[in-house]
């Protein structure tokens, strides 16, 4: 007769595993012995090791007992179903390793491949860190609202980089930004690119101009993100507003009675 500790060493299994499957019924407790320890016969060292085999095999312990008890034909229709199982959960980890690898970069976070590589367009551009991930928040934050148009969203901002000198040059100025002050004389020249930028695009119908949806809290959480990113951004609409321009994400032509005055 065994004590718990011989069962286990004789099974290839830990003490607290045997106590472990007295908790959840797939061993029986035997009865103790004279001096008040239990005490185990060959019949449970073959249990317990039919029960660690099939367990290292990938078998659930929930369905262990079935297996335990089953004839030919049903032991073979159950672990049928279980490769099949397994198959599947296979094919779940080796696609989230695929994904924790494509995270490496950090960029694939959320993001779909084409808009990684224009980010990373941006960077052969020499723009800043600081920028680019602001700009990859905004891309977070839009491609799942747009999951059928990204492709040739993307497209269509590649093309510009391609053919539109200001947008290049827009985004070299962008590439310093985070360093401006405010007051700084670049903060105009970004506005008057940007501004040209918006009335080509509107001239063009590639962006239309609306009044601009409050009730929109996407549009509005842009908008935010972009006001709150740096004091220069906020000086940067200010003065589009002071043009007419209102918004970031949904643009509104402002009346001329009543467009902000200042400096």
């Amino acid at each position: 007769m065994l004590t718990i500790g011989q069962l286990a060493s004789y099974a290839g299994v830990t003490v607290r595993t045997v106590r472990h499957y007295h908790q959840i019924g797939l061993l029986a407790e035997p009865g103790r012995d004279h001096s008040g320890y239990r005490s185990y016969d060959a019949a449970a060292v073959v249990r317990l090791v039919r029960i660690r085999v099939l367990a290292d095999a990938g078998v659930p312990l929930a369905r262990v007992q079935e297996l335990l008890v089953a004839d030919p034909d049903e032991f073979a229709r159950a672990v049928e179903e279980i490769d099949k199982a397994l198959s599947a959960d296979i094919r779940r980890l080796q696609s989230n390793r695929e994904r924790i690898s494509r995270l490496a970069a950090g960029d694939h976070l959320a993001l779909p491949q084409t808009v990684v590589d224009y980010l990373d367009r941006l960077r052969g551009l020499g723009v800043g860190e600081t920028y680019i991930e602001l700009e990859r928040d905004a891309w977070i934050m839009l491609a799942p609202q747009i999951p059928l148009d990204i492709e040739s969203v993307i497209a269509a901002k590649n093309r510009q980089l391609d053919e539109d000198p200001d947008l290049t040059r827009l985004y070299r100025l962008l590439s310093s930004v985070s360093e401006w002050s405010a007051d700084d004389p670049r903060v105009v020249e970004l506005a008057d690119i940007i501004e040209s930028l918006r009335v080509r695009a509107v001239q063009s119908g590639a962006v239309e101009i609306g009044d601009a949806d409050a009730s929109d809290p996407f549009a509005v959480l842009l908008d935010a993100a972009m006001a709150e990113s740096t004091p220069v951004a906020r000086r940067l609409l200010a003065i589009l507003e002071q043009r007419g321009w209102r918004g970031w994400t949904q643009l509104e032509r402002v009346p001329e009675d009543r467009i902000p005055r200042g400096p």
